[in-house]
């Protein structure tokens, strides 16, 4: 199929949902993707910080190949060999104490799920999130996100929810402070659509102490900061900090659709049969995915790859740019102007970048095992496409 009939049936037959990148992808393998008329992309957005190992990377496709000829799915109505390996597989990366899993479908399932799981240990009702924060649009997921432009619309059957500036932990104490009913504060570590924000390590330190202070618990919503992509599986290790619940989605499958949520074991003791239900998620394809995938990023070393690949794209870049956010396969460049004008000319030299709500961010979401050459292409790319657009 061509680029332009691609584009028309699309646009015909889907409701609209974002504003797509004008391509249309046919294959990927690694860091590159191929549009519909044979033109090589170098993929450093990875589809909303999806491709961890990149395209198609051959161990997840020859596992989720096999688990299609064997069973693609049954319910968690019953047990079943790939979910009970890949749950173990992934007990054994996450951080101890936070070894208990509900699989599920996406990141905005898993932070809905965990809100409720909160509510439920606590006994309590009243969210603090973080303003400039996205955990996804769902209405349970939505009511804890932010953005106006998504919430305005349904704000009346919205969750209550005090958003406080993210890094003030004197806000989030207030927070506590104005009310006794607080379940739950919910934050990205690393804030991704806002711009890649991060905050001093002091700052996840206190809000662990204000949570067990007042009885709340405290979220990690690692949807994009997970699996690795920071360089340790969950960022909590870097910070010194455990929350009581983990969220993950986006890289744990390889672009199979699957959440999870890691729960600790002492709010794990409080979840009884039927708190808790879905159809799909652990299902075995999914599941198969996410077993690949740890065992890729375990065998083959790759979270020693992130701080690689954010020191080697920081000391070729630095002086193209305003500064590097980040940590990782998750970097923001902050520019002198506005990144549109960027991200297009880097399109037509055939490279794929992510946008933020900050105007003048690039984003960036390679793969742990980008080749460092191609980082030197970006580099060099990056400076011509400045020159072009007199930035």
């Amino acid at each position: 199929m061509q680029t332009v009939d691609a584009i028309s049936l699309e646009d015909q037959f889907q409701i609209p949902t974002y504003t797509k990148i004008p391509i249309v992808l046919a294959r990927g393998e690694g860091a590159y993707v191929w549009d519909a008329d044979g033109r090589q992309f170098l993929d450093l957005y990875g589809g909303h910080c999806v491709t961890l190992l990149g395209h198609c990377p051959p161990r997840v496709v020859d596992a989720v190949r096999e688990q299609v000829g064997r069973l693609i799915f049954y319910s968690n109505s019953v047990y079943s060999p790939v979910r009970a390996t890949a749950a173990r597989a992934l007990a054994e990366m996450t951080p101890v104490g936070l070894r208990h899993t509900f699989f599920c479908n996406s990141g905005s399932e898993a932070n809905e799920t965990a809100l409720k799981l909160a509510r439920k240990s606590t006994g309590k009702s009243h969210v603090i999130a973080m303003q400039n924060g996205f955990h996804g649009r769902t209405l349970g997921s939505l009511a804890v996100t932010s953005n106006e432009r998504y919430r305005s619309p349904y704000a009346d059957v919205l969750a209550e929810t005090t958003f406080v500036p993210f890094g003030d932990s004197a806000a989030v104490e207030a927070g506590f402070a104005d009310r006794s009913d607080v379940a739950a504060v919910i934050l990205e570590p690393i804030q991704s659509m806002a711009g890649v924000i991060d905050a001093p390590i002091e700052y996840y330190r206190t809000l662990r102490k204000l949570c067990d202070r007042h009885g709340a618990a405290l979220i990690f919503d690692e949807v994009q900061t997970g699996v690795g992509r920071t360089g340790t599986f969950s960022i909590s290790e870097q910070l010194g900090v455990k929350p009581d619940l983990i969220t993950l989605a986006k890289s744990l499958g390889s672009g199979i659709p699957v959440g999870a949520v890691l729960v600790s074991d002492v709010l794990a003791a409080t979840v009884a049969s039927g708190d808790q239900g879905t159809t799909f998620g652990g299902g075995m394809i999914a599941m198969a995915a996410v077993e690949a995938t740890l065992h890729t990023i375990k065998d083959e070393q790759l979270m020693d790859r992130a701080g690689v690949v954010f020191d080697h794209l920081t000391a070729r870049i630095r002086p193209l740019v305003r500064s590097i956010r980040g940590r990782g396969c998750l970097i923001g460049l902050e520019l002198d102007s506005h990144a549109a004008p960027i991200r297009t000319e880097l399109l037509q030299r055939g490279i794929i970048t992510g946008s933020a709500d900050d105007p003048n961010v690039i984003r960036l979401m390679p793969p742990l095992n980008i080749p460092l050459d191609a980082l030197d292409d970006f580099a060099t790319t990056l400076e011509m496409s400045l020159d072009a657009v007199g930035a």
